[in-house]
């Protein structure tokens, strides 16, 4: 699942997240990618681990073929 969130504000060293349906989410700010300001919208995938692990290795593996130019 894609989740696209603003940030609404920053307070100190906390962010204001604010998901599309209005959900506000507290964040820490040092967790948050560099350069990060009011407005920027940012990008959570949501995932079970499992899934995300399968996704990852099938991304390993199309990025080694894509270099040995395989298509196996």
């Amino acid at each position: 699942m894609i989740i696209k969130i603003t940030i609404d504000r920053i307070e100190n060293d906390k962010a204001v997240l604010k998901t599309t349906d209005g959900y506000s989410i507290i964040w820490p700010k040092n967790k948050l990618p560099d350069k990060t300001h009011e407005g920027m919208i940012l990008v959570f995938e949501v995932e079970e681990e499992k899934i995300m692990e399968i996704k990852n290795k099938k991304l390993a593996k199309d990025i080694l073929n894509e270099i040995l130019n395989t298509n196996s």
